[in-house]
């Protein structure tokens, strides 16, 4: 049986990007949500104790949009954390951003394009492929980078429940706010 996971913070810890309410209608009642629809709609099935990560590479329908859902939700909660003015990557994916996109500003820029761009609800990602390469996806509904073979490292939620209770329809200045709560420790654990 799967699990809402637990915030590693409070619920006003991502404010002003996120708000309390936000997170409390996205975390508590949307992501629950999928949770309990994945646990009921796996109970006797072959996927019934396998892996999130595991059904969302070889499930179809309800069962991979559910367990998509929970797994693209986890990744996107447990990367956040309080507000820092400038915050930037450091580490190994500062030096691989730099690298490949010339600047950390480069990279916010063709990420938040793609984020602001993709039509109707989905997820942007920053991925390494099998040689380390990274790149930027745009996955619809609930569709995760693992299914192309690529190692999640980063995501924006993009549908309207992420960003509707405090950004309403403004969904590039959501995009731009939460670089601001990325904790890029957890990006670096990820790569």
């Amino acid at each position: 049986m799967f699990e809402l996971i637990t915030l590693p913070y409070a619920p006003d810890a991502l404010q002003p990007a996120i708000s309390a309410e936000t997170l409390a209608f996205h975390h508590g009642k949307h992501l629950q949500t999928y949770v309990n629809n994945l646990n009921a709609a796996i109970a006797g099935t072959p996927f019934e104790g396998k892996s999130l990560e595991d059904i969302v590479c070889s499930a179809d329908g309800g069962i991979f949009n559910n367990a998509g859902q929970i797994l693209n939700h986890n990744m996107y909660f447990l990367q956040f954390r309080a507000p820092r003015e400038g915050n930037a990557p450091t580490g190994k994916i500062a030096e691989l951003i730099n690298a490949q996109f010339g600047s950390f500003e480069a990279f916010q820029k063709e990420f938040a394009a793609k984020g602001a761009g993709l039509f109707g609800s989905g997820w942007v990602w920053l991925s390494a492929d099998s040689e380390g390469k990274l790149v930027i996806t745009q996955e619809g509904n609930a569709g995760n980078p693992l299914t192309r073979g690529l190692k999640p490292l980063l995501t924006f939620d993009v549908w309207e429940h992420a960003y509707y209770i405090d950004y309403r329809n403004a969904r590039p200045a959501y995009i731009g706010v939460i670089w601001s709560i990325i904790d890029w420790d957890v990006v670096n654990t990820r790569l």
